[in-house]
């Protein structure tokens, strides 16, 4: 197991400050193998977890710097706050990726920024302009982690993806992720040059998916990428490596991510396609599949709770 751990802190990159640090780390390292083989070894479950980049970290480590969803003091009425566009669709494709129709950036890198929140709104407006008839351009979290300090967001420490939305109609759109690009970090300061180039004007609004009805986040993943929060927690998301997820997460909700497709698999099981914001080396190339269609109104893992898009 030795061996492995430095196998695998080559393979990261890993560096610790002193042997103290490096056996903590190899106790955690060994630890979360244990728990990953024994449940790779059952194969009784459609997904499966994988030794990831995370592997030195507790699940409470871990989830203090990847997940970063506030959820609101007040949480919104059944209907939704807002209009549903397409409260009234009655056909839906039986299947939908975002990705083949050349809406989706590449998977991004939160790193240890509690940032998810920008993360999940700015692929769901990537989405929309490019829908709409703009082009496909890779837009800054940055600038709402460093400018977005007006309403609940708080640049690492979290926020939520209205409010982002709302920062960005009333900043007549973002900047490119170029002109301002990703950090990793809260610089407590908004460096927008004057007259930089402003991005994703087109977006005027958002729009609230009536809370716990998975049939209507279908109907709006049918039309565009949407923002949602998840619960997170746990080992089983830490470490998932492929497949459909099915685990029995809870709904504290802490993780803003973002669907951008759907689906059924070979076994009939109907899933949701979701961009993470944990890099392209965790899960599949840096997305999952969520088990779609269960008997909780709001979803596995709370997916249908709080989801919501923005409107041209």
């Amino acid at each position: 197991m030795a061996k492995r751990h430095e196998e695998w802190m080559a393979q990261y990159g890993r560096v610790y400050g002193d042997e103290t640090e490096k056996a903590k780390r190899f106790q955690i390292f060994k630890e979360n193998v244990k728990v990953i083989e024994s449940f790779n070894q059952a194969g009784d479950q459609p997904y499966t977890l994988g030794i990831n980049e995370f592997a030195d970290l507790t699940n409470d480590e871990f989830a203090s710097t990847k997940n970063g969803y506030k959820r609101p003091v007040f949480p919104r009425p059944p209907g939704g706050s807002t209009p549903f566009r397409y409260e009234n669709v009655t056909a839906v494709p039986s299947a939908v990726d975002w990705r083949k129709k050349g809406a989706v950036t590449s998977v991004k890198n939160q790193g240890v920024c509690g940032c998810c929140w920008a993360f999940s709104a700015v692929a769901a407006v990537e989405g929309i302009v490019k829908i709409s008839g703009g082009k496909l351009i890779s837009l800054s979290e940055q600038e709402l982690v460093d400018c977005d300090k007006g309403g609940g967001d708080q640049g690492c420490h979290g926020g939520r993806m209205d409010d982002a939305f709302k920062y960005i109609i009333n900043h007549n759109g973002l900047s490119t992720e170029s002109g301002y690009p990703y950090g990793g970090q809260d610089h407590g300061t908004c460096n927008l040059k004057r007259g930089s180039f402003r991005a994703a004007k087109t977006v005027a609004g958002y729009e609230d998916v009536p809370r716990n009805s998975e049939a209507a986040l279908l109907r709006a993943v049918a039309h565009q990428p949407v923002s949602v929060a998840i619960d997170a927690r746990g080992l089983q998301l830490q470490f998932y490596s492929g497949g459909v997820f099915t685990n029995k997460c809870g709904t504290e909700l802490n993780h803003g991510v973002t669907v951008v497709g759907y689906g059924r698999g070979q076994n009939g099981m109907k899933y949701w396609v979701v961009k993470n914001s944990w890099g392209e080396r965790w899960g599949e190339n840096g997305y999952f599949r969520l088990e779609r269609g269960v008997k909780a109104a709001e979803g596995l893992c709370g997916i249908a709770m709080d989801a919501s898009y923005p409107t041209v």
